[in-house]
């Protein structure tokens, strides 16, 4: 028979006769072909196979081969898959990307997903606890990042279970412990409220740089830097500050948004970070000067800029200093940029060098707390999620208090009597 074909000429094609296969004794019909390409083609292929059946030589045509079982993939392309469709903030995808890509492919990706173990994981984790990391100057990894590297496998190996595994191997795997992780955590340093003060006085003052006037950036982050310690606020939220959220009746401030870094890149979106359900945060009068200072300056530079402000209702927007070409202002500014004015202003103002800018925030619950503050108040108003966190990880600061505490005790009990 004419076999059409779309887009290229029709070929033919024959089947055999119903037949007895002398060899099974079964009946069997099958197609001999179907791209001769003439009808003279098809009926010799026809005839060659009556002359073999004839000749006993007919065989039934393969049976199809079973189709193979799904292998089990490898540790890597389940970690691809799992991290595709992983819900989770973009901040936090990338920084499971990263770990993923750095720490855990590159060791044992290409161990197939039913060949992972928890002797497997230890030793891994036990790598990278030893061994100098190219992507960490040289330095292994510290206990929590190698413990946030257990957290990223534990999720996505559970989540193999029960289809290419049968139980999570990182549920007993021995990842480095919390004890571990608190031995190493880096004390960074504050500054009391004396010398905040003095940080605040000299920061509104011109920097004396050649270039220095009311548009260089010594005065124009001034109230960034103030809002910073005066509310202790993290960089991304003050950065996503918007003046539809400033309660100035009440002298408060409603976090809703924040700037975040993703990869390479930064955007501005909702505030969800555990405990900040009621994110209201109340300052004094004085910072509310000072963001009336900074709508001042917004309002001129978004006469200066015309068409060249975009307003995004931010109260710390991008503005047009140094403003490349066909850029707009009014956005959210880089945080990675932010942070290198910063160290800019930490040198020109003698601050310690390992100052960050979230070590405002630190000085401002350790300086509440040893003023002698309600520790519930300090903990609201910085968003903590209870106030035994708050205590348990700035109590230690409040030298005043215990000392005050002991003295108490001692005159209760009398002890300068004894001596």
């Amino acid at each position: 028979m004419e076999i059409p074909r779309r887009g290229r000429p029709n070929t033919w094609g024959v089947r055999t006769p119903r037949h007895i296969n002398p060899t099974t004794g079964e009946e069997h019909r099958y197609w001999i072909g179907r791209d001769y390409p003439t009808k003279t083609a098809a009926e010799k292929a026809l005839r060659q196979w009556h002359i073999d059946y004839e000749a006993g030589e007919i065989y039934p045509p393969e049976a199809p081969a079973e189709p193979e079982q799904p292998s089990v993939p490898l540790l890597g392309e389940h970690l691809d898959k799992w991290l595709a469709h992983c819900r989770k903030e973009g901040t936090t995808v990338a920084g499971y990307e990263t770990k993923i890509r750095l720490h855990i492919k590159p060791h044992i990706g290409d161990v197939a997903l039913d060949q992972v173990t928890d002797d497997l994981l230890d030793e891994l984790y036990r790598m990278l606890e030893t061994e100098p990391c190219p992507t960490n100057r040289g330095k292994p990894l510290g206990a929590k990042s190698v413990r946030h590297v257990h957290n990223i496998l534990s999720g996505a190996l559970g989540a193999a279970v029960p289809k290419h595994i049968p139980a999570n191997p990182a549920a007993t795997a021995n990842p480095p412990t919390q004890r571990q992780i608190k031995a190493q955590e880096q004390r960074y340093p504050t500054l009391d409220d004396a010398q905040t003060a003095r940080f605040l006085g000299h920061i509104w003052e011109p920097c004396g740089n050649r270039k220095c006037g009311p548009l260089h950036h010594c005065l124009r982050d001034a109230p960034l830097w103030t809002v910073i310690a005066a509310t202790g606020v993290r960089r991304s939220e003050a950065l996503g500050m918007k003046w539809s959220l400033v309660k100035w009746d009440e002298c408060a401030i409603e976090l809703g948004w924040v700037v975040v870094e993703e990869g390479s890149s930064f955007r501005l979106r909702r505030l969800t970070k555990d405990g900040d359900h009621n994110a209201v945060i109340y300052v004094d009068q004085a910072v509310m000067n000072v963001l009336k200072r900074q709508k001042e300056h917004q309002d001129e530079e978004r006469a200066r800029l015309g068409p060249g402000w975009i307003d995004h209702d931010l109260v710390f927007a991008r503005d047009g200093f140094k403003l490349q070409k066909n850029r707009t202002a009014g956005g959210p500014q880089d945080p990675e940029k932010v942070s290198a004015r910063w160290r800019t202003v930490r040198t020109r103002l003698d601050l310690p060098d390992d100052f960050r800018i979230h070590d405002w925030r630190h000085s401002k619950v350790t300086n509440d707390l040893e003023a002698g503050e309600n520790p519930v108040e300090v903990s609201a108003n910085v968003r903590h999620h209870s106030p035994g966190y708050t205590m348990s990880r700035y109590g230690h600061s409040r030298k005043d208090g215990a000392r005050s505490l002991a003295a108490n005790t001692s005159s209760r009990m009398g002890l300068a009597a004894l001596v």
